[in-house]
């Protein structure tokens, strides 16, 4: 495979991933929203177990799929933005975030509950914090790479202020997980959007 092709196809994974992610979460939020009331959650707050929690309703092996999967796509992504960007430690840091949601396949524990917890929802939150903990920094470098390629400058500034915005919103419990996920989704495509034109 050529390199042109391979980094047209990362640009893809890269929309594709945010798009089948945010996809998915809406359409079980909508379809499992009385289950998901039940785990404590509510559309205003409290935002509790949401979206993990989806993975525990009845149609939530389509979540757990939507993990692994949107995980590859985003490892796929971060090693298409290696090929045109002096940027290997940052990329490397997505693309261990890519692995890290992956990991999400472990189902978490309900927060609101008497039993203690299990192997599987202490793997689902360790790989949680992976991901925040190798995203965030990565993105950090990215915007640093960017800087000093011209023809990615101009998302440096935009980089940063998505970091700024995430970093608090990835730790907080409530409705700021909304903004997380739409913040960090978005910057993902406009980055893929401007990988795909890169020749």
């Amino acid at each position: 495979m050529s390199k042109s092709r391979l980094i047209r196809l990362a640009a893809l994974a890269g929309i594709i991933g945010p798009l089948l992610l945010a996809a998915v979460i809406t359409g079980l939020t909508i379809a499992q929203a009385d289950f998901m009331r039940t785990l404590g959650w509510n559309p205003l707050g409290p935002v509790i177990d949401w979206p993990s929690g989806l993975a525990l309703g009845p149609y939530g092996w389509l979540m757990t799929v939507t993990f692994f999967v949107c995980g590859g796509l985003m490892v796929f992504f971060a090693y298409g933005l290696r090929q045109v960007l002096d940027a290997k430690f940052a990329t490397t840091l997505l693309m261990i975030a890519g692995v890290a949601m992956m990991g999400l396949v472990f189902t978490t524990d309900p927060t609101l509950t008497s039993t203690s917890r299990t192997w599987h929802g202490l793997l689902h939150d360790s790989f949680f914090a992976l991901l925040g903990l190798t995203l965030m920094p990565g993105m950090l470098l990215l915007g640093r790479a960017f800087q000093q390629n011209k023809q990615w400058r101009n998302l440096t500034l935009y980089t940063w202020a998505t970091l700024a915005l995430i970093v608090p919103t990835f730790w907080l419990k409530g409705l700021a997980v909304y903004l997380f996920l739409l913040a960090i989704l978005t910057w993902i495509m406009v980055i893929a959007l401007r990988l795909r034109t890169t020749e």
